[in-house]
């Protein structure tokens, strides 16, 4: 895909998470408006995928840690055809398959049950190292939270990625500088992530996180047997690319009262008509 389809999968991973999320009433709007782009950009090109057969030995496998993300990752999923569209609306009602965070037990496309901040980056370190002693060709791609790294967890384990050198996975934080009960420096600050990485064995580099061209290039290129493991951070915007939801002093979680809806379907709204 190029630039421009690339954008277009970017904006309809929007818009169908803000109906779902909408549709549902309450929900992580912040976190999972803040990955859309990463998620256009592995799901839309660089993951090999398939579909129609989502157990596919040779795939690439995606990890979403912060799972309370999940949103995004579900409407990225549908838009790709792993499952009907129509579903979405179903999001965290009793009984679905679709629940508030990732589940691989029940929906199509997932390849690790995360919700557990901290959990998620040890599954994704397990598979990367199960790939490398099978031979095998496989990707992994782990989105962790920035509030996520907070738990020591993380850093057990991107310890571990970097002592076995496992450089078929790639590490990318989101960093969108909020967190559940406040932003990052007010809980506890993460100083310097990419020095952090670096000191702990990877190859750093940050990236817009709604710059999809710099995130083709930083996730495109196959890493060669001599590279370290690559951490991307991105810098990104809670609420991003939803103007009303990025000026809010904390989007991480919203009930939305009827005022907030409306503005929610203006931004719906908007986007829809940008594209058309």
């Amino acid at each position: 895909m190029n630039t421009r389809e690339l954008t277009q999968l970017a904006n309809d991973i929007r818009v169908e998470t803000l109906k779902a999320l909408t549709h549902l009433g309450f929900g992580h709007y912040g976190g999972s408006m803040s990955v859309v782009e990463t998620l256009a950009v592995l799901y839309g090109d660089v993951m090999r995928i398939d579909p129609g057969d989502p157990d596919w030995s040779e795939r690439d496998y995606f990890v979403l840690s912060k799972g309370h993300a999940g949103p995004a990752l579900y409407s990225t999923l549908a838009i790709k055809g792993y499952f009907p569209r129509e579903q979405l609306t179903t999001l965290n009602a009793n009984g679905t398959l679709l629940p508030s965070h990732p589940d691989r037990l029940k929906t199509r496309g997932v390849d690790a049950t995360t919700g557990s901040l901290g959990q998620g980056i040890s599954i994704a370190a397990g598979m990367a190292l199960s790939h490398r002693l099978a031979g095998r060709s496989n990707r992994v791609f782990c989105i962790v939270g920035d509030g996520e790294l907070n738990e020591g967890q993380c850093w057990e384990a991107f310890q571990f990625i970097a002592h076995h050198k496992l450089n078929n996975l790639t590490v990318l934080v989101d960093w969108n500088k909020q967190q559940l009960d406040g932003t990052l420096d007010e809980v506890i600050q993460p100083f310097d992530l990419a020095k952090k990485f670096t000191a702990f064995g990877f190859e750093a580099q940050t990236v817009p996180g709604a710059d999809i061209p710099a995130l083709y290039g930083a996730l495109k290129p196959v890493r060669e047997a001599q590279q370290r493991p690559l951490a991307i951070v991105l810098d990104s915007i809670k609420g991003q690319g939803v103007p009303w939801l990025e000026q809010l002093s904390n989007s991480h979680h919203l009930r939305l009262t009827p005022e907030q809806r409306q503005a929610i379907d203006a931004e719906i709204a908007a986007l829809e008509a940008a594209h058309d």
